[in-house]
């Protein structure tokens, strides 16, 4: 089985597979990607098709069934099916077959990366190092699933013995978003397995390729029929769905914040278990003694990273009056650097916007920030040809209440406020609703306690603008989510705490 369009005639550039290399399964189409959903281990076809475009080109990549509702009963129902005996294999046992999975991602892993790329945009390097970050959680929760440990608690009477028992939750159903195709899935399937679930997994209609290439690789390395399905289609009926069948004890969702409120209160239908990853508003500041150097670093990581559509991008950027000028510059001209491009076609450094909307989003953003006073720097412009690109921007004097301070642009705009003192700053970066990432760069030990400490989000990166790791705890406070997913505490999110009180 091979990559879809490896042969002279691929799609949009998408370039061809080194004979004898590794090859991603269950993609067998030339010119076309053409993928059947995968549910209770078996190919599932559709009577109607979603297109799926490169948003480098605008050109038609491939499509997907559209199952609708029918394909999601389904997908519960296979999931339903294998539960029982996929939850009683010991954690040995799920443990070496996720570490197949590992394997075979990894093997895969250049193949993957042009597939991401493909759908997605991003750089060819961003995708290969995206690849290696899925293939991670499912390697670290391979290693936890033998570590679901339970305990003993001394008895209340001198007949009684109490136990606590971690137990899989069931069937859980997962929501993923289309920035990051193959990380967002196996942060949520890799723990759930791990765990002694089942999973439903409704990828994004926008990327879907690569989700369903990784359940394939799944299927090869041994996961049972039914373990991990992939649903394709429109979001609404689906959604409705996996939120209201009682099939489903758990649902997981990474995406908006308007969203995600709408689906965890359709959860509550049937009480289900939820954890939901939202959208940020991330604060990035920098002192007057921080590293110059090291700040521009962590702001270019952040801010620029997969064309600023990540959910902990730097999105207010406050910088103290003392470094502000000398810290716009050098940012302004490492942004005026970047090579923005088809991740297929040669070296870049930026893809493009997701769709039209992400684009137009990103415009009327930087628009409202200059009405307001803002000078731009550098870009501040859409670039000509077919894809959806946007010059990478910085905005010097942006207004506190602009709505790229206000909203979570996802787009490579980077606006920079000044402020004077900590108090200030801090109160700025605590006046959102969202509290999922924030930044800090100080020398200053103290200030890094009082700021670590002060700032209303769930992670916060010191001295660094990249923070996201499997073996830690990622997720938000506020309107930015529930539950965290990554390390041991990810696990936990999979598992029911059930207590058996034995009489002796």
């Amino acid at each position: 089985m091979t990559l879809p369009g490896t042969t002279s005639d691929a799609p949009d550039g998408l370039p061809a597979a080194q004979a004898g290399g590794p090859s991603v399964p269950g993609l067998s189409d030339p010119g076309l990607l053409r993928q059947a959903a995968w549910i209770g281990g078996v190919e599932r076809p559709g009577k109607a098709w979603i297109e799926v475009r490169n948003p480098a080109s605008g050109q038609v990549l491939g499509r997907v069934p559209d199952l609708g509702a029918e394909g999601a009963l389904a997908a519960v129902a296979a999931a339903r099916e294998a539960l029982p005996a996929w939850r009683g294999r010991t954690a040995k046992e799920r443990a070496v077959l996720l570490r197949g999975w590992f394997e075979r991602v990894m093997t895969a892993r250049s193949d993957l990366a042009r597939l991401l790329t493909a759908e997605q945009g991003k750089p060819l390097a961003e995708a290969e190092g995206e690849i290696a970050y899925a293939a991670a959680f499912i390697e670290w929760f391979a290693e936890e699933a033998r570590r679901a440990y339970g305990d003993v608690i001394p008895g209340h009477q001198a007949d009684k013995r109490l136990l606590v028992l971690k137990q899989a939750v069931g069937v859980v159903a997962a929501v993923t978003p289309w920035n990051f195709p193959a990380a967002m899935v196996t942060r949520k399937v890799a723990p759930a397995l791990a765990a002694g679930c089942t999973v439903v997994l409704k990828p994004s209609e926008l990327t879907p390729f690569t989700a369903l290439a990784l359940a394939r690789l799944g299927a090869e390395a041994g996961l049972p029929a039914g373990v991990f399905n992939v649903v394709t289609g429109a979001p609404e009926p689906i959604g409705e769905v996996l939120t209201g069948s009682p099939d489903v004890a758990k649902f997981t969702f990474t995406g908006s914040t308007a969203v995600g409120k709408r689906l965890a209160a359709a959860c509550m239908g049937t009480v289900k278990r939820v954890s939901l990853e939202l959208g940020g508003n991330a604060p990035f500041i920098v002192f007057d003694d921080a590293d110059l150097e090291a700040a521009v670093d962590g702001v270019m990581a952040s801010k620029f990273r997969n064309t600023g559509q990540t959910c902990v991008c730097a999105n207010r950027i406050y910088v103290q009056s003392g470094i502000y000028e000398a810290f716009a510059s050098a940012i302004a001209a490492r942004a005026a650097a970047l090579r923005p491009g088809d991740g297929l076609a040669g070296p870049t450094d930026q893809g493009p916007l997701i769709n039209a909307a992400a684009l137009a989003k990103v415009e009327r953003h930087v628009a409202d920030a200059l009405e307001g006073g803002a000078r731009v720097l550098t870009g501040a412009r859409r670039l000509p040809g077919e894809g959806l690109f946007y010059a990478p921007t910085v905005l010097a004097d942006v207004p506190s209440g602009a709505l790229i301070n206000r909203e979570e642009t996802f787009g490579p705009v980077a606006g920079l406020v000044r402020f004077t003192s900590e108090a200030e700053v801090l109160a700025l970066a605590n006046a959102s609703r969202a509290g999922l990432a924030a930044y800090v760069f100080t020398r200053d030990g103290a200030r890094t306690w009082r700021m670590s400490e002060g700032l209303e989000t769930g992670m916060v990166g010191v001295n660094t603008g990249l923070i996201s790791t499997e073996v830690a705890p990622f997720g938000g406070v506020k309107e930015s989510g529930l539950g965290r997913e990554g390390s041991r505490y990810g696990l936990e999110e999979y598992l029911e705490t059930k207590m058996v009180c034995l009489s002796v």
